[in-house]
């Protein structure tokens, strides 16, 4: 799979395909935004925890690219201008209660709702729609992706670069446009706050944690934060994240933040649900939208 992060040493680089696709061939279009959507999709479930939002931002984000390209004179790489379109939409989204450059809540207010949500047992098999194993992924992943939101935007952002997603410190702070030494501050500080909650409160990290994914889901369901009629996280993916991207746990001194980072590394790589139609749709939005 194109990993956009690392420069390829084969296949067709995203400047030619932008090239063609200025000069009016469709399919080098679609070719070069189908090979970056997922990666933008897999940004946004991360920044903004719930599926819809995240296809909604992909989709927004894939149009504001369509409608950038015919200006786009290659000052920056190609992957630089893009991630910057996204990364900047998906931080100025507001909704009713909450910014996605804001954090939920602090990681104290985390771990005290986390401690007064009760142990369960399993759900019946035979109430539910799905194996017991997928939904007690579905809650390892919705949980620990809902932990995030206890960074802030930029943290967050940089995290899911740089820690989930392997991105080299200069490509990452191209991006988000810091310094690389600014982007290595914020990964590190970002990583101990949040390898330290889990360490206090996540048994996946921490083994001699009470809290247990086993014990969660039958709660999670019933708290409405796992629907076993529309999983958010397991059904459509055929990857694991760490499967598509770099890794840099070589750099994690503390070993329970090397199995922190083995917690968002082992999380689906995931494929947008309506992925072509998406993509469809954005091209003839563009496409009615722009003057004949």
């Amino acid at each position: 799979m194109h990993n956009p992060f690392v420069d390829p040493s084969t296949g067709t680089a995203d400047e030619a395909l932008v090239a063609k696709a200025q000069g009016g061939d469709r399919e080098a279009l679609e070719y070069l935004l189908a090979r970056h959507q997922p990666w933008i999709f897999n940004i946004a479930i991360r920044m903004l925890s719930r599926r819809p939002d995240a296809e909604d931002a992909t989709q927004d984000v894939l149009i504001k690219v369509l409608k950038g390209l015919p200006t786009f004179r290659g000052e920056s790489r190609f992957r630089t201008w893009l991630y910057r379109i996204a990364v900047n939409h998906i931080l100025n989204l507001k909704k009713d209660k909450w910014a996605a450059a804001e954090a939920v809540c602090s990681f104290a207010d985390a771990a005290r709702g986390l401690s007064n949500t009760p142990d369960l047992d399993p759900p019946d098999p035979k109430t539910i729609p799905v194996p017991i194993e997928i939904l007690m992924e579905e809650v390892k992943v919705a949980c620990t992706v809902g932990t995030l939101l206890c960074l802030d935007g930029r943290q967050r952002l940089v995290f899911i670069l740089g820690e989930v997603f392997g991105v080299s410190d200069q490509v990452g702070s191209e991006i988000v446009e810091v310094t690389p030494d600014n982007f290595r501050q914020i990964l590190s500080r970002a990583r101990a706050d949040l390898y330290e909650y889990l360490r206090g409160n996540c048994s996946l990290v921490n083994p001699a944690s009470t809290c247990k994914c086993v014990k969660k889901t039958r709660t999670y369901i019933q708290f409405g934060f796992v629907d076993p009629q529309k999983l958010q996280f397991t059904p459509e993916h055929r990857r694991r994240v760490r499967e598509v991207a770099d890794d840099r746990a070589n750099e994690l001194a503390e070993a329970y933040m090397k199995v922190g980072a083995s917690v968002y590394r082992n999380h689906p790589f995931i494929d947008p649900a309506r992925q072509t139609a998406m993509l469809r749709q954005a091209l003839e939005t563009v496409s009615l939208l722009s003057p004949a």
